[in-house]
């Protein structure tokens, strides 16, 4: 039986952080013939929202919304920096999944989002895609390490993708959020 928890409620979460200080032994999976692959090129902030909405909205993703009032000018640079890159996987004509590769520390190449949209959980497509994330973020020259965090409010299946992938949690940290939304568990 699920539970309802209200928005306006605080709940607790764990951050966990994880890295993979090696290039992978695995090859990359080929995504599905009618998957297509589009790098996002010098892309308008709303782009990446909504992208970071559709994938994001039911596991609380609230920072980039907030940055967004607060703190514009840096959420664009984010967002428009050379070493940030938007890749976002297409089926059926619209968004099924995107990743962002972040590589502005030196020597690191940070998976700073990694998701699908409703429609396609379930439908096969993560693993191939996280996959692919992995190696286009180690082929990148003077990548020494990929890293990437998730947290108690993220799919169910996160962590254990993540690890089943080669990253190692690193340390964890809790925090406390209002839900945006009625969340259900």
């Amino acid at each position: 039986m699920s539970t309802v928890i209200p928005a306006g409620t605080q709940v607790p979460f764990t951050i966990t952080y994880l890295e993979m200080p090696e290039r992978p032994s695995f090859k990359p999976a080929q995504l599905p013939g009618d998957v297509r692959l589009e790098r996002a090129i010098d892309p308008p902030v709303w782009y990446f929202l909504s992208l970071y909405d559709a994938v994001g909205r039911e596991y609380e993703w609230q920072d980039r919304f907030e940055q967004a009032e607060e703190d514009p000018e840096a959420l664009q640079a984010f967002v428009r920096s050379p070493d940030v890159v938007i890749w976002t996987a297409i089926r059926n004509g619209f968004p099924h999944g995107f990743f962002v590769l972040d590589w502005r520390a030196p020597g690191a190449c940070d998976l700073a989002y990694f998701g699908l949209v409703p429609q396609a959980v379930g439908s096969g497509i993560g693993p191939a895609l996280l996959q692919t994330a992995i190696a286009t973020g180690w082929a990148r020259e003077g990548t020494e390490k990929m890293t990437v965090n998730t947290c108690s409010l993220d799919h169910p299946a996160a962590l254990r993708l993540y690890q089943k992938m080669g990253f190692h949690p690193v340390r964890r940290e809790e925090r406390t959020r209002v839900l945006t939304y009625d969340r259900v568990e």
